[in-house]
């Protein structure tokens, strides 16, 4: 072995220790600690984008990064990040994160490892934190765009079906154009379209719910009774991004009664409101999709990357002509069909279930219905203090857990758009709290996103603060 490796393996434990302190350093420090490190502090030091000859053991690998890094490692896992959509991670599922790599599981069906039953334990569990039925199975993958990619790929092969076509045998040609409608499509899925060959100009979008994000169901039927022979897939949101705006899904699954298409629900962060009894009604009829996204690294607060894609057990069949791998050496999909190997696009994954399942235990519905509720009562303060403030405007009603906002004045001129971008680059600066930027009826504006465990009233202050002070000086 080579001498390195060796000195390594002889002191493992104080490899480990020396990586705990490293890490339980930068938690003690996660509420001071800029949600948005300077440009400079991000960029690769001298020499660190070269291969070296000799190496110098994992203690010294490890404090050379630290010192070299740790002042551009952003608090994203902290209580003040409102940016995107980003969850933290819990204690629980944080300490399970470190096992996945320490006990390096392939999860797949091998029969050689407990990590496929406790995947389908979590499945199960998640199903009963979110009041979905049995009928439902479920994967994990890597977030919101594969679980998004998995969905419309069955739903792909659904519409072949329906038309006597094979598509993952004969190709997409062989179907020929597929029509994609949406009110408020998330980005991933019209990158899955790209991805899938279906192809983004699939996308149309449906007129919207006056005042609301949501589909407008009689805009919806003109569409479909237009040419209701035509493959068709309606993608809904159970949350969209900047006013989580919910779309009427028992008006959609009547439509899909009638008109026969596939219909996916995009509930990305949206869907862990069901675990709270207050708010799921929001997502009534979900349960009958076709296929559900739900993502695990924002509102369950989990790390980085985890998202479970739903689809009714009726398509199983066809997830498996999608997605089956064919090897000898492989277990066949006909041993269970629920194998993860043959209902993704990965064949190697690593035990992304156990944090959920960690966490799960730790913490039961009442702790994470919590978390939830405390999340939207916080973003309700937080609208009510900015629309409080002198120089801001809220461009939207906080329907849940997230503020979208814009700075007095605003239009969709370029001299708001500058403005705006003048108060995001002083926010950031600031490093007290991050937002993102975005876009509302076409007004340039700002959006705040609350799914962290850790977030208090105490943090709205100082994030309001923050707002304030920067406010001045554009």
């Amino acid at each position: 072995m080579h001498p390195l490796l060796q000195h390594d393996l002889d002191t493992l434990p104080e490899i480990l220790r020396q990586a705990c302190d490293t890490a339980v350093s930068f938690l003690e420090t996660l509420p001071a600690r800029s949600t948005c490190p300077p440009a400079s502090a991000q960029n690769l030091q001298d020499g660190d984008d070269r291969l070296p000859e000799s190496g110098i053991g994992a203690q010294a690998a490890l404090e050379h990064f630290w010192n070299r890094y740790a002042s551009g490692m952003s608090a994203s896992a902290g209580p003040r990040y409102f940016g995107f959509v980003t969850g933290g991670g819990t204690p629980a599922s944080l300490a399970a994160d470190w096992l996945v790599s320490t006990v390096d599981q392939n999860t797949q069906l091998n029969f050689d490892s407990v990590s496929a039953a406790i995947e389908l334990a979590t499945i199960d569990q998640l199903k009963q934190l979110f009041g979905l039925p049995d009928a439902l199975c479920g994967t994990f993958v890597s977030g919101a765009t594969m679980a998004n990619f998995v969905s419309m790929a069955i739903a792909r092969q659904w519409l072949g079906q329906q038309c006597g076509v094979d598509i993952a045998q004969q190709g997409l040609a062989a179907l020929g154009p597929i029509r994609v409608l949406s009110a408020a499509a998330h980005s991933s899925s019209v990158k899955a379209l790209s991805m899938l060959g279906i192809g983004r100009d699939a996308l149309v979008t449906v007129a919207t719910l006056p005042g609301s994000e949501a589909i407008d169901p009689a805009a919806l039927e003109d569409i479909l009774a237009a040419d209701p022979d035509r493959p068709t897939m309606v993608l809904a949101s159970a949350g969209t991004v900047n006013t989580v705006a919910f779309d009427d899904l028992p008006a959609l699954l009547r439509l899909r009664e009638k008109y026969g298409f596939w219909l996916h629900v995009d509930a990305a962060f949206g869907g862990v409101a069901a675990a709270s009894k207050r708010y799921a009604p929001l997502l009534a009829g979900w349960e009958d999709a076709d296929s559900i996204t739900v993502d695990a690294h924002k509102w369950l607060n989990v790390p980085y990357d985890s998202a479970v894609q739903f689809t009714q057990e009726r398509h199983l069949a066809l997830q498996v002509q999608v997605f089956q791998n064919h090897s000898a050496y492989l277990v066949l999909p006909s041993v269970r069909p629920d194998n993860y190997l043959h209902l993704t696009p990965e064949n190697s994954r690593r035990f992304r279930a156990l944090p959920v399942w960690m966490a799960l235990k730790a913490y039961g519905r009442d702790g994470l219905a919590e978390v939830v509720e405390r999340n939207v009562g916080l973003a309700h303060l937080l609208g009510e203090k900015l629309a409080a403030t002198p120089g801001f405007t809220l461009l939207a009603p906080v329907n849940l857990n997230v503020v979208c906002f814009a700075l007095e004045g605003a239009d969709g001129t370029p001299e708001a758009l500058a403005k705006r971008n003048r108060f995001q680059q002083r926010l950031d600066n600031a490093g007290v709290v991050r937002c993102t930027s975005t876009s509302l009826n076409g007004k340039p504006g700002i959006r705040a996103a609350l799914v962290n465990w850790m977030t208090e009233e105490a943090d709205i202050e100082l994030a309001v603060n923050s707002m304030k002070a920067c406010y001045p000086e554009i």
